[in-house]
């Protein structure tokens, strides 16, 4: 599968990956700050963003996507870093590839089976008759009724593509990614532990990343730290950007 990515900077490898109903847009504004010092790739999942659309969106499909996306731009190893369900691609990726990775950066998530956070949210979704509407207000308005979160609406409403004939779509697989979720939320295994460079960052105001969680992923990612980021909630890269970039740049660094 050819995914689609956009490249900024020169330098060291560094690619990101996104989280579920993301896409590389999300990253824009941090990359072109990486980006003066490392050759940034933003990189679109199967069934999201501009990526082809799959029946199958799983862990195994993702990671060997990542490990195809390397070898067709002869990149031999990179820094990676991957928030949510781009964080467990990345782990999983590390943990079959670590000769690929020269630094890990997972933004809040753990290995761990998840329980669904996304029901509201993939309701919502599938509330909207997304081939009647006339405009994004009117998503938007459907959307509002269950999802009160100005930024979480606006966040989902990027998903939404105009078209030339000037009806909506989709830019997401969201029959595929429904269908699944299940998957998506399912635990990270390794088999060995890896000595890769593992940097952990959760937000203050989440519960995805707790010490536990972090104690568990030890046992496959011994070089692993954790860095807390106060007032940042699951988004840490969108709610302190600024934090979030000074915490990954000392540590790929260093």
């Amino acid at each position: 599968m050819k995914l689609n990515y956009k490249q900024l900077g020169e330098g060291f490898p560094l690619l990101i990956l996104h989280g579920l109903f993301g896409s590389l847009d999300n990253w824009i504004t941090l990359s072109r700050q990486f980006s003066s010092t490392y050759s940034v790739y933003m990189i679109d999942a199967r069934n999201h963003g501009r990526s082809p659309h799959d029946p199958v969106s799983d862990y195994p499909s993702m990671v060997e996507d990542l490990r195809s996306f390397m070898d067709d731009h002869g990149i031999d190893q990179a820094h990676i870093i991957g928030h949510s369900m781009g964080g467990k691609t990345a782990m999983s990726f590390t943990l079959n590839h670590p000769e690929k990775v020269s630094k890990l950066v997972v933004a809040d998530m753990a290995m761990k089976t998840y329980s669904g956070h996304h029901d509201e949210v993939i309701r919502a979704m599938q509330d909207i008759p997304i081939s009647e509407i006339k405009n994004r207000s009117e998503a938007e308005d459907i959307l509002a009724v269950r999802i009160p979160e100005l930024g979480v609406r606006q966040f989902l409403l990027k998903n939404i593509d105009r078209r030339e004939d000037g009806s909506y779509a989709w830019k997401i697989n969201l029959p595929v990614l429904v269908n699944e979720y299940p998957k998506i939320l399912m635990e990270v295994k390794g088999t060995n532990p890896v000595q890769n460079e593992v940097l952990f960052i959760r937000g203050g105001n989440s519960d995805y990343l707790k010490d536990k969680d972090f104690e568990s992923a030890k046992l496959y990612f011994p070089n692993a730290s954790l860095q807390t980021i106060e007032g940042a909630g699951h988004w840490i890269h969108a709610e302190q950007p600024g934090p979030f970039f000074t915490s990954v740049s000392q540590f790929l660094q260093s």
